[in-house]
């Protein structure tokens, strides 16, 4: 398999039967070019209405390839995103889709929409969505505190948001306690124990790679942080450094 970084949380994962592209968002290194003109069977994942992670213009993509398969989370299409009839494949958490090459599980998320747990080859992927311990830089030990979030404009539990957060952890081990790969958000604008989601992910895991995403304000090297822990289990890591770039699996 070859995976390919497009930008922020979007990936295109190559395996000999398929291509299977992940919460595309912006193209600087013009991936999706070649993909389209692949022979392979094409699926297209959103995992929610984000703009970061859902834009319209992948439906687009249908006028070079018409075969194309997408397998969106419902809560662009209750966001009025996207109609019923523009993608194959509407999932909610708990939803299960499967062909002759792949089976799709739509695991929970703290944020939202979904994750996504994907088996092809084989081979079991994890790709978070927006599934991530957002609030970890106000969880010391003491912290009982209610907080203010800007972006979400709404006061909010960091506790509470951790427990809902392990919570979805715990559902997703009901499918699987190991995965061959993880993409998982790795963010610097959290402050502080950015990089805590990813560490209790790989406590409850075992993890065959382990991929940063959603790090594109904070910068490429502010995600390698994360690689001193998956060290530490002897776990790889993608050191990612630019757009466009493949690493073999």
């Amino acid at each position: 398999m070859t995976l390919t970084y497009i930008f922020h949380s979007g990936f295109a994962l190559e395996t000999t039967s398929a291509i299977l592209v992940f919460d595309y968002w912006l193209d600087p290194a013009d991936v999706i070019g070649r993909i389209l003109k692949s022979d392979k069977h094409l699926y297209v994942f959103a995992s929610h209405f984000h703009e970061d992670h859902f834009s319209r213009h992948i439906l687009e993509w249908r006028k070079q390839k018409p075969d194309i398969t997408y397998i969106l989370s419902k809560d662009i299409m209750r966001h009025r995103r996207a109609r019923q009839d523009e993608a194959n494949v509407w999932l909610a958490k708990g939803g299960f889709w499967q062909d002759k090459n792949l089976e799709v599980y739509a695991t929970g998320s703290n944020d939202s929409g979904v994750s996504w747990v994907v088996s092809i080859e084989g081979k079991l992927i994890f790709h978070a969505g927006d599934l991530n311990n957002w609030y970890a830089r106000f969880l010391a030990e003491d912290s009982r505190e209610i907080i203010y979030s800007e972006e979400m404009d709404e006061e909010v539990d960091p506790v509470q948001e951790e427990k809902h957060f392990l919570g979805e952890l715990k559902d997703i081990r009901k499918i699987t306690s190991s995965f061959d790969l993880v993409m998982f958000p790795v963010d610097g604008r959290i402050g502080n124990g950015y990089t805590r989601g990813g560490r209790q992910f790989l406590e409850r895991f075992q993890v065959g790679m382990f991929v940063p995403m959603h790090f594109v304000v904070s910068g490429f090297e502010s995600a390698w942080r994360m690689k001193e822990f998956t060290d530490i289990k002897n776990i790889p890591f993608w050191c990612i450094r630019k757009e466009g770039e493949q690493i073999r699996l």
